[in-house]
């Protein structure tokens, strides 16, 4: 049959995480929460290393960037996939699923270039420190965050532009809880192999990519750190890399095993789960995990909370003093009459 003769999906529906209710509404309670965190900690991260002093180094330029890149990847799906959780019909629009897609890829592909941008970071920090300040420059550093957002921006377009040029005219039902390449895939009555040998060449590209310059980067960072006589110097100085390996291991892994496979196995119950990492745990643990293991963080959390408990302090004994004259303003008032 002819494509024109075929009828292009209007709208999709998603089977969601899971269609028992009483798992629905605890699943609903407890990524509500992971969202709220996420929220949180992220705008938290980003305001602190904008608004202290002491921050405003390279590595954590990157690292206000992701925690942005980070807020707007989770908020593409979880809102979405929470309201599903109790919604008795989950659908999405043709173009509002192909929108959705768009600023997922976009922002995922962001993410693992900056993730390959701060490995670079403690590379010249750790194995070149005499040159850092001329090498990570604020022009070099502005550069390599467009860089990030530009590369991210073209890769899904490229997969957007083949992906929903497909005909979708069999069953409109995504076996996902959001619009994903795979399940996608699977709903196509067009011949898939160019798209998906484009799909599969963009985002081998991109992890490929970004895991060689963070081993490459980390390679020369361990042949530096053993040159290190001291322990307690190789402790600081892989200390300074630690959060930024775990984050970066979390995020691989979940990718590789969803997409990085034999495209006979298309997608899986297990999938889902690795798609839970990348899209709704990575954004909220990402932040946690720089501010629990970094010292300078910590600090500028401490005394920013300092500096809000001082605020509310004094706001609290203006009102109180403003109630406590309340009786003397009335009696004032009263000998007036």
């Amino acid at each position: 049959m002819d494509n024109e003769n075929k009828t292009q999906a209007s709208i999709f529906l998603l089977t969601g995480l899971t269609d028992n209710t009483t798992l629905a509404i605890f699943l609903f309670i407890f990524f509500l929460l992971v969202y709220i965190v996420t929220v949180v900690s992220n705008v938290g991260l980003f305001a602190i290393v904008y608004k202290t002093s002491a921050l405003q180094t390279p590595m954590y330029y990157f690292l206000s960037y992701l925690s942005l890149v980070d807020l707007f990847y989770s908020s593409t799906v979880v809102p979405k996939m929470i309201s599903d959780l109790i919604a008795k019909t989950k659908a999405i629009s043709f173009q509002g699923c192909a929108l959705q897609f768009f600023v997922f890829a976009t922002l995922a592909g962001t993410d693992l270039v900056l993730l390959s941008n701060m490995s670079y970071d403690r590379y010249v920090a750790i194995c070149h420190p005499l040159h850092y300040v001329l090498i990570m420059t604020k022009k070099k550093c502005l550069y390599l965050v467009l860089n990030a957002f530009f590369l991210g921006f073209m890769q899904s377009a490229i997969q957007i532009n083949c992906i929903f040029g497909l005909q979708f005219c069999g069953s409109n039902l995504i076996d996902h809880f959001y619009c994903d390449v795979l399940p996608l895939f699977k709903l196509s009555c067009s011949d898939i192999s160019t798209c998906e040998m484009i799909t599969h060449l963009c985002i081998g590209s991109f992890c490929i990519g970004s895991l060689t310059t963070i081993l490459v980067s980390y390679i020369f960072i361990m042949f530096s750190i053993l040159k290190i006589n001291s322990t307690k110097g190789r402790i600081k100085a892989f200390s300074t890399c630690s959060s930024h390996l775990i984050c970066a291991s979390v995020f691989f892994v979940s990718v590789f095993c969803t997409y990085l496979r034999p495209s006979s196995d298309l997608f899986n119950e297990q999938d889902k789960v690795a798609s839970i990492f990348y899209s709704v745990m990575t954004p909220m643990l990402n932040p946690l995990i720089y501010s629990l293991r970094n010292k300078e963080v910590k600090s500028a959390i401490k005394s920013t909370a300092l500096g809000f408990k001082n605020i509310v302090h004094i706001g609290f004994l203006n009102v109180w003093d403003v109630v406590n004259g309340l009786p003397a303003l009335k009696n004032l008032w009263k000998k007036s009459m």
